[in-house]
């Protein structure tokens, strides 16, 4: 293979995989299809009322449409991207996420993240961790996630302006516990 043609196959795959799919959310409900997408992709979720971690695509709990509700999200080490956060949009219980290692993750995710509406009402924690193409502008885009309690930065060398980015989302989300491990 020329060099280059392994990196261009798995962009391809991952947007084959990010590919949103409305017919399918349509179908089976938005908590089925993100939860297709988030597995495909190599996240885990866990819905409400359960402590254990779907991770198995294969093992989707079957029952009435509606029946599963999302209410957390671990994407560590997954390959989701912009292109795959329409299937965000209809989750109305997820209240955690966790963002570590993810690759594709930029600042447009976290902005497109803040402005999903049933996000901004439901989501609490937030965790962003070694992903390196997120800087200050897609933290403080942040800003819009009015009712999180608690978000986690760690190890994302994009961000700059740590103190002035810390400050102003402190002072657009007040009630907000922000622990940091930037250095």
């Amino acid at each position: 293979l020329p060099p280059g043609s392994c990196r261009a196959f798995w962009g391809w795959l991952n947007a084959v995989f990010n590919k949103v799919d409305y017919e399918r959310i349509q179908a089976v409900g938005p908590d089925r299809a993100a939860s297709e997408w988030l597995l495909r992709c190599g996240a885990l979720v866990r819905y409400q009322g359960s402590p254990k971690w779907q991770q198995d695509y294969n093992g989707l709990p079957t029952g009435p449409l509606g029946k599963y509700k999302i209410e957390a999200i671990n994407a560590t080490e997954s390959c989701i991207m912009y292109r795959g956060f329409d299937y965000l949009d209809g989750l109305e219980h997820v209240t955690d996420i966790r963002l570590e290692k993810c690759i594709y993750i930029q600042d447009e995710c976290l902005q497109r993240l803040s402005e999903t509406n049933n996000l901004q009402k439901s989501l609490l924690q937030l965790k962003i961790i070694s992903c390196g193409n997120v800087t200050d502008k897609g933290i403080l885009a942040l800003h819009k996630l009015t009712n999180l309690e608690y978000l986690y930065l760690s190890d994302l060398p994009g961000i700059r302006e740590k103190e002035t980015t810390c400050q102003v989302l402190q002072r657009a989300l007040p009630n907000l516990e922000l622990e940091l491990d930037l250095e």
